[in-house]
């Protein structure tokens, strides 16, 4: 098969070789990268429906020639791209395929794939890693130190910057899909009981986590901690509100490294105004001030990270692996798993039924 790997600015082609070493002697790869194209917008209807992305259409398409299986992470795959080339399949290195047009790959019996839990060890451990700055006050002590503040000065000197241990409190996840299944596991190593909510999960199974199942009420009530790990819909926008927060115990911490739709900004900020939150922590949030601070910036006990959760070496290289993982199973006339439309479950062009 002609196989077409197109990288782009946060995922490089690049990242991908490694992984895809043991196809060459079986396959023709070929190897591109999109670039961003800021004058490009949307059109077709089929443009208009994908999100997230990075490159244009038309860079798809001039690099497919004849290839039969797409893997992409941000670049667009409209219903053109789809017919540029005679496609057996797409796959899609991320856990949404937002920017593809799995209706139009549908109508046209392209099955496409994508990588659940490829970056879900990295989100992970930086929610964790959240968790324990936020305990221990680290970006008011960061702050304090970068501003010039006094430090090596006094053996005592820690006192003013008490924290908590993790351990022995409570921390509350908002969905457990294997990001909040991971984060559990890293919870509770470090001595917290874990409570979660999730409608989509069986009671029995968040219990086999090692979790508590609970509804949302209850978790805001009892949390010291609480943790976003739900992927983002039209129906859970603000699903972290004023009413949320007001049941949230006074003192506790908010923590959202899933998508910022979840979360209404301006009541985080009157829950740290009004010191009902003792601190918050977002990978995702809204874009920064073309001049100034972002307003959560105004509070010391706030941290704000450039979407960084997948931004690692391992979460690239596993994406590449589960690629690999298809291509070999479209190879072999297969059941592919982790399908987009299930409907859709092999490919065209001679495929196995």
């Amino acid at each position: 098969m002609r196989i077409l790997v197109a990288g782009d600015r946060f995922c490089p082609s690049s990242a991908f070789q490694e992984a895809f070493k043991p196809l060459g002697g079986e396959h023709d790869v070929t190897f591109v990268d999109v670039v961003d194209e800021p004058d490009w917008r949307p059109e077709t209807p089929s443009e208009l429906r994908l999100r997230e992305t990075m490159g244009s259409p038309r860079q798809v398409m001039e690099a497919l020639d004849g290839h039969e299986v797409l893997v992409i992470q941000g670049a667009p795959v409209s219903d053109a791209v789809l017919d540029a080339a005679p496609l057996r399949l797409v796959c899609c290195a991320r856990g949404g395929p937002v920017n593809v047009d799995v209706a139009a790959a549908t109508q046209r019996s392209i099955p496409v794939v994508t990588t659940p839990g490829k970056n879900a060890d990295a989100v992970a451990e930086l929610t964790m890693a959240f968790l324990v700055m936020l305990a221990r006050q680290l970006p008011v002590v960061i702050r304090y130190v970068e501003g010039g503040g006094e430090f090596a000065h006094d053996n005592y000197e820690g006192a003013k910057w008490y924290g908590h241990d993790l351990a022995g409190h409570t921390l509350g996840l908002i969905g457990l899909g294997q990001i909040g299944h991971r984060v559990s596991s890293r919870a509770r190593a470090f001595g917290m009981k874990v409570v979660a909510y999730d409608p989509f999960v069986d009671p029995v199974a968040v219990r086999e986590t090692g979790a508590e199942p609970v509804d949302l009420d209850t978790l805001l009530d009892v949390s010291d901690f609480v943790s976003l790990h739900a992927r983002a819909t039209a129906e859970n926008r603000g699903l972290i509100g004023t009413p949320q927060i007001a049941r949230m115990k006074r003192g506790a911490y908010l923590v959202n490294t899933a998508r910022d739709t979840l979360v209404d900004e301006a009541a985080v900020i009157e829950g740290l105004a009004t010191g009902r939150l003792a601190g918050a922590a977002f990978d995702l949030i809204s874009p920064s001030p073309v001049t100034g601070l972002h307003p959560l910036l105004r509070y010391p006990n706030v941290i704000i990270t450039t979407h960084i959760g997948g931004a690692t070496y391992e979460t690239l290289h596993h994406a590449g692996e589960m690629a690999v993982a298809a291509i070999r199973r479209l190879a072999a006339g297969e059941p592919l798993l982790d399908l987009a439309d299930p409907s859709v479950g092999v490919g065209r062009a001679g495929s196995a039924a």
